[in-house]
């Protein structure tokens, strides 16, 4: 405080994350509150902010972007007028947006927390794949992030000694675990990506190289018949 005035930096910013993430996982006030102050006695304050901000941080830099219903309406039926497309299937459209996280109401709109996601699934339906189709694949891939997600955070639980265990309660590494947090960010989406592009590469030769060649079988010029050989008299 300064006066009257309440000074707020990037550190209340993560603690405002922090609680709201506890929340969403059940904890009420009373016990975030327990919580954040047995760290707080246990720890230095620098330190646990430090953790908490690493924590809540988000993974990506993208800008979210914002859209109306009308705008919306287009990119999940492109050419078709909205008068076309009942309310009751835009209502289950939206539903099934927000639960896969591709738009959030905000108002007389809708957030958009990552444009990049939302302009794969357009670009899906644009090519003529059913918006149902879109919407099934997003979330087994989803599942399958999250699986990739637990397997890399695990082995760095499993193999850089950050499970407490018991009798190990009261850590006294945390900047220690906040470096290893920050280095895991471009380690992690070095390594799906690596391992996507060799993935894509075999799939696709395996998948369309059959229909490559026989488009070639099919538009190679015929060979012109050979002559027949005659018996000539001696």
């Amino acid at each position: 405080m300064q006066g009257r005035t309440g000074l707020y930096d990037d550190s209340h910013l993560a603690r405002i994350r922090l609680i709201v993430q506890l929340q969403e996982r059940g904890y009420t006030i009373a016990t975030i509150a327990d919580l954040i102050s047995a760290w707080e006695r246990g720890h230095d304050l620098g330190e646990l902010m430090g953790l908490e901000k690493v924590l809540t941080d988000p993974w990506s830099d993208e800008i979210p972007g914002y859209l109306t219903l009308a705008e919306l309406s287009e990119l999940f039926y492109p050419g078709l007028p909205r008068e076309k497309v009942s309310p009751d299937e835009i209502a289950e459209t939206l539903r099934r947006a927000e639960s896969l996280g591709f738009v959030e109401p905000a108002g007389d709109r809708y957030r958009i927390p990552s444009p990049k996601l939302l302009n794969v699934g357009a670009e899906l339906v644009a090519a003529g794949i059913p918006l149902a189709t879109v919407f099934d694949i997003a979330g087994r891939l989803s599942g399958d992030c999250d699986t990739i997600a637990r397997r890399f955070v695990q082995l760095t639980v499993d193999h850089a000694d950050l499970d407490a265990g018991p009798g190990r309660s009261e850590r006294q590494d945390l900047p220690e675990i906040a470096r290893l947090i920050t280095r895991l960010r471009p380690l992690a989406q070095s390594a799906v990506h690596g391992l996507l592009a060799r993935s894509m590469q075999t799939q696709v030769m395996a998948t369309f190289s059959d229909q490559v060649e026989n488009v070639a079988r099919l538009t190679a010029p015929a060979e012109s018949p050979r002559p027949e050989r005659t018996a000539t008299p001696e």
